[in-house]
C-alpha cells in the first residue's frame, strides 16, 4: 500500500499545514479582490481617488497621508492676509524708488515661497548642527532620522514665526515677473 507524502505530512503536523495553506489561500484571494476593486475604481475615476475613501484619507497637494510635520497650508486664512505688507528683509529694501507691493499670504505662490524659505533655514540649521560636539557615541540611523525630522520642524516654526522675509522677497519677485510676462 502506497501513502501520499501530503497525507503523511498532515498526519505528523496534525493538519496544521492544511489549515495554514487554506488561510494563505483565503488571504491571497481577499487581497486580489481588493486589488481588483482599487484598479476598477481608479479606472472609473479620473482623479484616482476611490469612492470608498473618506476625506481624511486623501492628502492635499504636495503632502502624503501620515506626514506628521506641520506645513504651511492654511497658515494664513484672514481677509487681511490677502493684502498684507512685506516683513523682514523684504520690508527693508535699500532702493527707495521701488514701490513696495502687497502680498497675498493665502495664495499658493506664497505657500511655496514659505516652503523654499523653510528649506533654506533647514540647510542653515543642518550646517550649524554639524558644529555641535556630541558626548554620546550612539549614532544610530533611527536617532539621525528623528533629529532630522526635528530640525525640519524647527525650520518650519522658525519660518512661520521669525519673519526673515525671504519668502516675502521671493513672492514679490515671482509675482512681479508673472505680471510682466
Amino acid at each position: 500500500m502506497q501513502t501520499s507524502g501530503i497525507g503523511v505530512y498532515s498526519a505528523i503536523t496534525n493538519g496544521e499545514s492544511a489549515l495554514k495553506g487554506a488561510k494563505i489561500s483565503s488571504d491571497s484571494s481577499k487581497f486580489n479582490a481588493l486589488l481588483q476593486e482599487v484598479k476598477a475604481e481608479q479606472a472609473a475615476s479620473s482623479s484616482g481617488v476611490g469612492k470608498n475613501l473618506s476625506s481624511s484619507q486623501v492628502a492635499y497637494d504636495g503632502r502624503i497621508n501620515g506626514d506628521w510635520t506641520s506645513g504651511f497650508s492654511g497658515t494664513f486664512k484672514a481677509e487681511a492676509d490677502k493684502k498684507s505688507q512685506p516683513v523682514g528683509a523684504a520690508a527693508n529694501q535699500a532702493n527707495s524708488h521701488i514701490q513696495q507691493g502687497t502680498i497675498d499670504r493665502t495664495s499658493k505662490l506664497y505657500e511655496k515661497s514659505l516652503e523654499m524659505e523653510s528649506y533654506v533655514v533647514k540647510m542653515m540649521l543642518s550646517e550649524m548642527r554639524k558644529t555641535v560636539m556630541k558626548a554620546d557615541e550612539d549614532n544610530s540611523y533611527a536617532k539621525q532620522m528623528y533629529e532630522d525630522m526635528l530640525y525640519d520642524e524647527y525650520a518650519t516654526m522658525m519660518t512661520k514665526n521669525a519673519g526673515f522675509g525671504l519668502a516675502d522677497q521671493m513672492y514679490l519677485q515671482l509675482s512681479q515677473n508673472g505680471k510682466q510676462a
